[in-house]
């Protein structure tokens, strides 16, 4: 980051700092100016400190810079687990992962209905507590277009009332004329598995530039890894540069909500699949209505578990009670902040662990349930990486340094508390010092009542909560419609009472939300339709 850029964030902070109350008040009033477009703009695999905004100057990256100069930097965004498909059901729903049932990596498996035979676990849908919907079923209903452009991977099989497009051609562009809209383009390109599928590619940074964390060995082969991770970052943000110069040619920017952000941190060893802030927390900008508070830093606790309900707000639309989130913004804006957040590790592909945590900004505390297995799990996809093979065979000869031998080392300590602000590479656990015990017995408690009160279902073993989900695995099947005339109206109800009705014309490709009763003029096809449940028999109607 240049000089000047880092000086003005430095100076907008300690403005927020000092007219704070003004701000927000000005933003409350600036959010009620009717429905917004809202864009996300979706990286895989990244965490703040790859990223100039955040003070890295290893590249540049143009469109991700401007944004952020347009826009909020937030300092404190995590994720509330560090892998994709479980924090993707939570930015879909408001809710944490550990109460949908949705926290191992994977349940539901798109690509493969075995998912993992190698333990017994076969692709499923965790049937989710009462009420748990896509929270952009609700921006439907009140008129939203929205679009999935592509991924879904929910560690659920998504119901199809969530989006009005959700594939490779999905755009707001597709959209009925004038109707507010919010879509979400995904970019694959600085994925983990980036790392050695674009091995080979040109480096746009050399290798001898790049920074080593001190939890890497330094040498040629992390540093290779590490320069193609930022040769990816210019290739993501040659493409995210795509949609923006899009929503400017449409005359769309400057009054959009338009979100920057990776689905956890980077693609590499203690970053993805760790609840280290190098795995936890990811790189969040937010560019307001009109470019509002342009060029300054947030430094609130930001959970995924927040997007839901901050953007039904931004719609004015009351998030649902169910939502475990806060709505952060908008005319629904919780006006308390987060004192902490919140993070588990379970099962990541055919490699079981447990671990959860808690966050304030100064402290972490992370509790490890299995003391015996080390955090560097044997996971096969991840042991693709060169750096990984490296890393496994310095530690097998005894040859790995002692900083970064840490992430191997068993036993596991079962309890971690570390001193973020001082120490912000999480290196020295603090949990056996005498001047350290009060908070390490508070934080613990934190921890104990949020897995009391969300009802973490990772107390239970994973084939329990299949069994009592599935019958004989098979997933449960909503009841056919029932079909209710009452003069020149049809009135459709659903036997469960959460479940979510569709509708459409025959030929239609996309489905409707049904909110209101239809004409009897009207041919029709209709279905129930919950997430965890198999959907219901169609219903055909006949207007002749």
């Amino acid at each position: 980051m240049r000089i000047g850029i880092r000086l003005f964030l430095a100076y907008s902070f300690l403005f927020i700092l000092t007219f704070g109350a003004g701000c927000k008040n000005k933003e409350i009033i600036d959010e009620t100016r009717g429905r917004p477009n809202i864009i996300w703009l979706v990286a895989e695999d990244q965490s703040p400190d790859f990223f100039p905004m955040y003070g890295d100057s290893t590249i540049s990256l143009p469109n991700i810079e401007s944004l952020s100069l347009d826009g909020v930097v937030f300092n404190n965004a995590f994720t509330p687990v560090p892998v994709c498909a479980p924090t993707r059901s939570a930015i879909i729903t408001g809710m944490y992962p550990t109460t949908l049932g949705t926290h191992n990596m994977r349940t539901y498996n798109a690509y493969s209905r075995e998912n993992q035979p190698e333990i017994g676990i076969p692709s499923y849908s965790p049937v989710v507590p009462d009420g748990v919907k896509m929270f952009t079923e609700y921006l439907r209903k009140e008129g939203y277009y929205c679009t999935n452009n592509a991924k879904e991977d929910y560690n659920f099989k998504a119901p199809e009332s969530g989006w009005d497009e959700s594939s490779s051609k999905a755009h707001w562009r597709n959209r009925p004329k004038e109707a507010p809209f919010f879509s979400v383009f995904n970019f694959n390109i600085c994925h983990e598995s980036g790392i050695w599928n674009q091995g080979e590619e040109e480096l746009f940074v050399s290798p001898y530039s790049v920074r080593v964390p001190p939890y890497f060995p330094d040498n040629d082969i992390i540093r290779h890894d590490l320069a193609v991770n930022y040769s990816n970052l210019k290739r993501l943000d040659d493409q995210l540069g795509e949609i923006i110069k899009q929503l400017k040619e449409d005359g769309l920017y400057e009054n959009s909500i338009i979100f920057f952000y990776a689905d956890h941190g980077g693609p590499f060893p203690r970053h993805k699949r760790a609840l280290y802030d190098t795995g936890i927390k990811f790189p969040l900008v937010i560019k307001f209505q009109d470019n509002t508070m342009k060029g300054t830093v947030d430094d609130r606790l930001f959970s995924f578990i927040d997007f839901a309900p901050t953007l039904l707000s931004w719609a004015g639309i009351s998030p649902p009670k169910v939502m475990q989130g806060k709505a952060q913004f908008g005319v629904y804006r919780d006006r308390n902040e987060s004192n902490y957040i919140f993070a588990s590790s379970d099962r990541f592909d055919e490699m079981y662990d447990k671990l959860r945590a808690v966050r304030s900004k100064r402290y972490k505390y992370i509790r490890n349930y299995n003391t015996n297995i080390s955090n560097a799990l044997a996971v096969k996809y991840r042991e693709q990486m060169p750096m990984m093979q490296n890393m496994m065979a310095l530690k097998a000869s005894g040859k790995l340094d002692s900083i970064p031998s840490l992430w191997f080392r068993t036993p596991k300590a079962e309890e971690e508390l570390y001193d973020i602000e001082n120490d912000p590479l999480e290196l020295v656990n603090l949990s056996d010092k005498a001047q350290m015990q009060d908070t390490l017995i508070h934080l613990r408690k934190v921890l104990d009542n949020w897995i009391e009160e969300t009802n973490d279902l990772g107390r239970y073993p994973e084939k329990e909560l299949i069994e009592m989900w599935l019958s004989d695995g098979v997933q449960p099947k909503l009841k056919p419609l029932q079909l209710d005339e009452k003069g020149d109206k049809i009135n459709l109800i659903a036997n469960k009472s959460d479940a979510t009705i569709i509708w459409k014309k025959p030929g239609d490709v996309n489905w409707m939300i049904f909110s209101e009763p239809l004409g009897r003029n009207i041919s029709f096809v209709a279905k129930a339709v919950r997430i965890g449940y198999t959907d219901s028999d169609e219903l055909v109607y006949s207007s002749d």
